[in-house]
């Protein structure tokens, strides 16, 4: 049998007992198997440079959007301090369906004027908008390290039961896609609150190395944006080349170490949990 080989990218964060951005670690902190089996880490740069394309997504029901203005300001300054020329941003709405306001592009006043267009649904098609979502990230250029984000603003309800959650979370570890979300929560104590949605959303975040963050209130979404902008600055990207065995399109389970078992004690590692084989 021919043996190929695929290059895999892995987007990892470190962070101490606190929570914060670990600096300072280097290739050889760290330990990297597929399915089991130890793969020579080929590359590694610290606190990552590497270009960024993502996909804005935000919930237009009624029980997200509240207070429009602030929202909005909050989603331009965290574009504008976050994309830099390399980069760039396709915006998304969903409610009844699913609406791309603007296709990828570094442009910072197109976004801008695409924030000001969103408009308001009844229902909510979440996991629709993050299998779309993905499929625009996979037709991205994956050159220099290029890492591929999903940022949802929602509540956590799929109202619309169109695609379903396994089909949205593959279709995204398919294209190497890592979720944030920030979960909008109007009433802790809520008996209408979406739990079930906000623990799929915790999970996505899991799977594919990403996080999540609770929005209590319109004016919380600004530090909410500078958290994850503060996360995908602070990433080490490592790659590897990892054997492909034929046309297995299987999902290969990525584990990542500290080889020093203080360091492993000290700090958390948080990155995506595999990846589909691409069969070729």
């Amino acid at each position: 049998m021919k043996l190929e080989s695929r290059l895999v990218t892995l987007a990892v964060n470190a962070v101490d007992d606190k929570g914060s951005p670990v600096g300072g670690l280097d290739k050889p902190d760290f330990r990297l198997l597929e399915d089991g089996k130890e793969q020579k880490i080929s590359f590694f740069e610290k606190e990552s440079a590497t270009p960024l394309s993502i996909v804005l997504a935000i919930d237009g029901s009624e029980t997200t959007l509240r207070n429009e203005r602030l929202e909005k300001d909050a989603a331009k300054k965290f574009v504008a301090t976050l994309l830099r020329p390399q980069d760039e941003l396709d915006l998304m709405e969903f409610s009844d369906t699913v609406r791309e306001i603007v296709a990828f592009t570094p442009n910072k006043q197109r976004i801008g004027e695409g924030l000001n267009d969103l408009q308001r649904g009844d229902a909510t098609a979440l996991y629709d908008a993050i299998y779309l979502a993905s499929q625009r990230l996979g037709e991205t250029s994956q050159s220099n390290g290029r890492r591929r984000v999903l940022l949802l603003i929602t509540d956590g309800g799929d109202t619309v039961h169109g695609v379903a959650y396994d089909k949205a979370l593959e279709e995204a570890q398919r294209h190497g896609v890592i979720i944030y979300s920030l979960i909008v929560i109007p009433i802790w104590a809520d008996a209408g609150r979406n739990t079930g949605g906000e623990h799929a959303l915790m999970q996505l975040g899991m799977d594919t190395g990403g996080k999540f963050y609770y929005v209590t209130e319109a004016k919380d979404l600004a530090p909410a944006f500078a958290k994850v902008s503060d996360d995908l600055r602070t990433q080490y990207l490592l790659g590897y080349y990892a054997p492909q065995r034929g046309r297995d399109t299987s999902f290969r389970n990525i584990t990542l170490r500290m080889k020093d078992p203080a360091l492993a004690e000290k700090y958390a590692l948080r990155y995506r949990s595999g990846y589909y084989a691409n069969g070729k």
